[in-house]
């Protein structure tokens, strides 16, 4: 059955990117932890160098993926992907599918009717994978909404000290979370959180 995962880097104390929407500092470790390779995939591909246990952690999440939903503050800053997500279909959370898009061959979506659409497309284009979350805000709807089934946090080994919170404006607080997988990389700490639904 297809799982929604919350997936996001974040500094100790909480931040997805800095108070420009600058994510160089929590997105370091993917360029700067270690010696092995992995290339991102996708129309705009990039190579990490991480350490072994980073690597495997990577391999591992997105091997399970089988489309990705976000919201349109995270499609600009990334750029659209250059029109394909290494992850597979995108699905992008808006009010108003921006100029220029849809463009051909492009695997990018947009979705004006809601959160509960937007997760079904997902999880129909996933075929049976699981759906990479991406984005604060999607993921804090998502939360809210009791839709997000784990997270998937890279604990970066920075204090930002400013900028765009992961968890600022939950509503189903305090949210019970399961006990975690915790992989230790250079510069990063990797924990996956499965969530508990309490009745």
């Amino acid at each position: 059955m297809s799982k929604l995962i919350g997936i996001m880097s974040m500094s100790l104390d909480g931040y997805v990117a800095d108070a420009n929407d600058g994510v160089a500092e929590v997105f370091d470790w993917y360029f700067n932890s270690g010696d092995v390779e992995i290339n991102s995939g996708g129309a705009d591909a990039m190579t990490f160098k991480v350490s072994e246990p980073s690597a495997e952690h990577i391999r591992s999440l997105t091997s399970e993926l089988g489309a990705v939903l976000t919201g349109r503050r995270t499609f600009e800053v990334a750029r659209g992907w250059g029109g394909n997500h290494a992850w597979g279909p995108a699905f992008v959370l808006t009010h108003q599918v921006p100029p220029g898009w849809p463009r051909p061959d492009s695997t990018v979506n947009f979705v004006t009717d809601g959160v509960e659409s937007a997760v079904r497309q997902a999880k129909e284009a996933a075929a049976g994978k699981s759906v990479g979350v991406h984005g604060a805000d999607t993921i804090q709807q998502l939360l809210n909404a009791g839709l997000l089934d784990e997270l998937s946090i890279d604990l970066a080994a920075i204090l930002l000290g400013d900028g765009v919170r992961l968890f600022d404006h939950l509503t189903g607080a305090p949210a019970v979370l399961g006990n975690p997988t915790v992989v230790s990389g250079i510069g990063v700490t990797h924990l996956r959180y499965p969530l508990r639904n309490e009745d």
